[in-house]
């Protein structure tokens, strides 16, 4: 990442919004926006499956027997969005730091 000084010429300047390489998350640990979190209750997932796919962020790791596993809390920020789907109950949402 270039440091810009304060005494750069305007015309030297990239434009604000300009995208000059590819990102994704895995640069970046979005976890740390989490205002909620989810606990996940292994004794009440029956591992259907409904959870990991409507993860935005990719964050219910499956692992080779493609059983869930526990969440990934660096890049799961909290929507929620799997509990809602859960029909077991095994997701419950949480206040960060309260589990």
């Amino acid at each position: 990442m270039t440091k810009i000084n304060i005494n750069t010429p305007m015309e030297e300047l990239t434009p604000g919004g300009d995208i000059y390489k590819a990102g994704n998350a895995k640069e970046f640990k979005t976890g740390d926006w989490r205002s909620i979190c989810p606990i996940y209750i292994n004794e009440k997932c029956t591992q259907c499956g409904l959870c990991f796919p409507v993860c935005p962020d990719n964050a219910i790791p499956v692992n080779h027997e493609q059983k869930r596993e526990d969440f990934n809390y660096n890049y799961c920020k909290g929507c929620g969005i799997c509990a809602k789907v859960c029909p077991f109950g095994a997701i419950e949402m949480k206040e960060e730091g309260k589990k």
